[in-house]
């Protein structure tokens, strides 16, 4: 029998309500600030908003978007990559990556990720490049698609971001953008061997994408997105593509869109914005407890992998088992949320039929995304109720190992006697 939602000790996978309460004095004056001085759209609100995140991202520009669909494909859009050209990512993300590369004219490829971290290998990514070739003119040109390569989205997922120095490196062997999908990654640093210090995501490609969406570390109450850039002619660019392409009222350099981001939704993260590094910090505290309580667990629980070189801010604890719907539909009965993030690769999607990738092509996502489960992740999240959580988990795992050691022994393997 399902447990109700409203189960006193319900655990829920994500918490959007206390965070906002919390806050309901600082978030209603930003409401009443936009009625009283009927700035709804661009403004100061957003520009305030746009120079704090920009200075917590280390980036010398951001410019505000109306999600984080619309930043990626703006910054794929404005950075050379022409239409038809292949652009390089991973598998195991949200479709908005590919969403983005496709609408911008684009054509993505795939590279499998790394069985640790979940994201871009740099291994696969190299043989990627060194299987293309060269056409007359010195363009790389994918050996899959018979088309230009010429830029790489690593996608920084569950909250850490990607071995950057190792994409960095071959991108530019091979004559490549880098475009960080940023999205899942607020405030996540990576330790750079080459420049010898932390960087923060969205501060070493050429331009990062983020997306403001309310489950995020920090979330809007709606849709919003940024690009966050220190280049100051890819910002212009972009600035005039997400406002029908004036560069200045009615007078339109290009075709653009309509990617502006509500003054409103602006406001509202500045004010959030201030807590972020708090809530960042309370993520990883909670991360650590996870990992804590399941040192006992055996390899039935993999847990996450955070390298030395990574600060993860922990977006979603993800952890892998055999059985993982058995597992999800046990926390369920018992009242935990859960999550899947992502079921089916990219490559296997029926969206992207078209590009005719089979089952096996990419067979680390594939195994992962048959395995991952996503548990209960949030500042507000107690030790007591991570306590239980954990051992929800370990009670499964046992069962489970105890019914297959069962089976084994009531079905033993006979030895060929005729050898």
């Amino acid at each position: 029998m399902s447990v109700s939602n409203n189960m006193p000790n319900r655990i829920p996978f994500l918490d959007l309500i206390t965070p906002h309460v919390e806050l309901e004095q600082e978030l209603t004056g930003v409401f009443r600030k936009a009625l009283h001085t009927g700035g709804f759209i661009g403004g100061p609100m957003v520009e305030e908003f746009e120079n704090a995140f920009a200075s917590f991202c280390n980036t010398s520009h951001s410019i505000a978007i109306s999600s984080g669909t619309d930043a990626l494909r703006f910054a794929i859009m404005v950075s050379g990559v022409q239409p038809g050209d292949v652009v390089v990512t991973v598998p195991h993300t949200f479709i908005a990556t590919t969403e983005a590369i496709s609408q911008a004219g684009a054509f993505p490829e795939f590279v499998d990720i790394d069985e640790r971290t979940y994201n871009m290998c740099a291994e696969r990514l190299q043989e990627y490049l060194e299987q293309c070739k060269r056409d007359q003119s010195g363009k790389l040109i994918s050996r899959r698609s018979g088309r230009p390569v010429t830029a790489v989205v690593p996608v920084h997922l569950y909250g850490q971001m990607v071995d950057m120095d190792a994409i960095l490196a071959l991108a530019q062997k091979y004559g490549l953008t880098v475009i960080e999908d940023a999205c899942q990654a607020h405030g996540a640093e990576y330790f750079s061997r080459k420049q010898n210090r932390w960087m923060k995501a969205g501060s070493m490609g050429r331009a990062a994408a983020f997306s403001f969406y309310p489950g995020k570390n920090l979330g809007a109450c709606g849709e919003a997105g940024a690009v966050t850039t220190s280049d100051p002619v890819l910002a212009d660019k972009i600035k005039m593509l997400r406002d029908h392409g004036q560069a200045k009222k009615y007078y339109h350099d290009v075709e653009g869109y309509n990617g502006r981001l509500d003054a409103i939704q602006a406001g509202l993260l500045h004010a959030k914005l201030v807590h972020l590094a708090k809530w960042n910090a309370q993520r990883r505290e909670r991360a650590a407890e996870y990992q804590r309580l399941f040192a006992a667990a055996d390899e039935a629980v993999v847990l996450p992998f955070e390298p030395s070189w990574s600060r993860s801010v922990y977006h979603l604890y993800v952890i892998r088992v055999d059985d993982r719907d058995g597992l999800m539909n046990h926390l369920k009965k018992v009242g935990i949320g859960s999550g899947i993030h992502y079921p089916i690769p990219l490559h296997l999607q029926k969206a992207y039929a078209r590009l005719k990738y089979r089952l096996g092509d990419l067979p680390v996502a594939e195994k992962a995304a048959a395995e991952i489960v996503s548990l209960p992740m949030f500042p507000q999240l107690t030790a007591e109720q991570q306590a239980r959580v954990v051992e929800e988990v370990l009670r499964f795992s046992s069962k489970f190992i105890r019914k297959h050691a069962d089976a084994e022994v009531a079905s033993p393997v006979t030895a060929d006697r005729t050898a």
